[in-house]
């Protein structure tokens, strides 16, 4: 009988809304400024500016500011407006922003680690400025005074950095693939547990205070799901990248993970999904399958006279095979392989094309990313390259295309003629179906209507 042929995943495409250029080096951090047409990025070439949409559908420069150092990152918190920058000297300075964003002033400046600012928090409920640095010491000052409260000496420098507000958790991921959580106090912290699960370093982290999950992306080209509030220790491992993971954000409206890598690729995980652990890899001294000797094996070898062959291990049932028996290769999106892997050839057999189905889409942003920004309200994706480029995205995969719809309108009209393409029967149906509090669901069984009926 042959197979029915599996419908393909419907998926929308980022939109290109506009590139902030002029940078003289590498943008290490930028951000959208919530509620005006801006973007605040910090760069190596020292500078921090703030850029504006002029009428011409350009981004021009309203702030130019020059640091004694270059800028390693930086945190913006909207509400009081109050920029935090890291420096390469080890400097962390804040600024307040005026309110048109054409003045930034000084507030303060302190030493916060003997060499470079990895990574910076501003957490406006306990008014904490928390950071990691290449001294391998994670720190926090009050934002107020600028004294330093407290420090922890991690195994190696850190890139991830996240703070839990209710339970005062911080998490601290660094370059020994090793995520340690704090408990923090006024003056002291102490140390909660640590996790490894990575065999690269930690390069980003990302945290749903909602669900209580911690994501951990790595050198190895991988992100694993902590599920801290499950309480079991479950930990799911997401393969979708080439090339080491940069950054994420997570939707929560949608409940989706956004993940960049160092070679351009953009991935949107849907974290809807009830995914799987990985089992352990078995150890075995023979094929758990034919039952051939390993080729360490030298006792079964001489008594069976026959070569030693190579361990692999299949990615589903964990077992120890040889390459004989795991010849076949598939995809497991549902234990977090959106790409091909080695399996044993009974579980290929078992593999159907319902569990192969992707639970993630792929996208290409023709630049190597260091870092991305997502505004939920608005679904623009912003990602910042070794290029010295800013990429504004709308991201149709994390916006609902009701809603989104209304928010590209008011975009420049440079891009009408691609706008134009939501006004059509998907559009239409997609309006009939559509409901704020289910919109995802509504709108993908519109999707299927619409598909089904071209």
């Amino acid at each position: 009988m042959a197979a029915e042929p599996q419908p393909k995943a419907l998926t929308r495409k980022p939109l290109l809304l506009n590139k902030v250029e002029g940078s003289q080096d590498v943008v290490n951090m930028a951000a959208i400024v919530p509620k005006e047409d801006g973007v605040i990025s910090v760069s190596e070439d020292r500078t921090v500016r703030v850029w504006l949409k002029r009428d011409s559908g350009q981004y021009w420069p309203s702030i130019y500011h020059a640091m004694p150092s270059p800028c390693s990152c930086m945190s913006f918190n909207p509400e009081t407006r109050r920029l935090s920058i890291g420096l390469d000297n080890g400097t962390i300075s804040e600024f307040i922003l005026s309110e048109d964003y054409n003045k930034m002033t000084l507030v303060k400046s302190y030493q916060a680690h003997q060499s470079r600012v990895i990574m910076i928090l501003f957490v406006l409920e306990m008014e904490w400025v928390l950071s990691t640095g290449q001294d391998k010491h994670f720190t926090w000052h009050c934002s107020e005074s600028g004294q330093r409260l407290g420090g922890y000496r991690t195994s190696a420098g850190a890139c991830g950095l996240q703070f839990d507000v209710e339970t005062r958790h911080v998490f601290v991921g660094d370059h020994s693939g090793q995520v340690t959580i704090l408990k923090l106090e006024q003056e002291s912290c102490s140390l909660v547990t640590t996790f490894k699960g990575h065999t690269g370093g930690v390069t980003a982290l990302c945290w749903d205070p909602i669900q209580r999950v911690l994501f951990s992306g790595s050198s190895d080209h991988s992100i694993i799901m902590w599920d801290i509030g499950g309480r079991k220790g479950t930990a799911i491992e997401l393969q979708g990248h080439n090339d080491k993971v940069q950054s994420l954000s997570y939707a929560h409206h949608t409940r989706q993970l956004i993940s960049c890598g160092a070679d351009g690729g953009i991935v949107v995980w849907n974290m809807d999904v009830e995914r799987q652990e990985t089992p352990e890899w078995l150890d075995s001294d023979s094929c758990q399958k034919c039952d051939q000797p390993f080729f360490w094996n030298f006792k079964q070898m001489w008594d069976s006279k026959k070569i030693g062959l190579r361990q692999h291990h299949c990615r589903k049932c964990g077992k120890a095979v040889c390459g004989k028996c795991s010849s076949k290769r598939s995809s497991i999106p549902l234990m977090g392989f959106e790409f091909e892997v080695r399996v044993c050839d009974s579980c290929h057999e078992s593999i159907t094309d319902e569990e192969r189905a992707p639970t993630a889409t792929f996208h290409d942003s023709k630049h190597n990313i260091v870092h991305v920004h997502f505004d939920a309200t608005r679904g623009w994706l912003l990602t910042s390259g070794t290029d010295k480029v800013i990429k504004g995205l709308l991201a149709m995969d994390l916006t609902c295309a009701v809603q989104g719809v209304h928010l590209m309108v008011a975009e420049t009209q440079a891009h009408q003629s691609e706008f134009k393409l939501l006004f059509s029967a998907r559009f239409l149906r997609r309006q009939q179906y559509h409901q704020v509090w289910d919109c995802s669901r509504n709108c993908a069984h519109a999707d299927e209507v619409v598909e089904s009926a071209s």
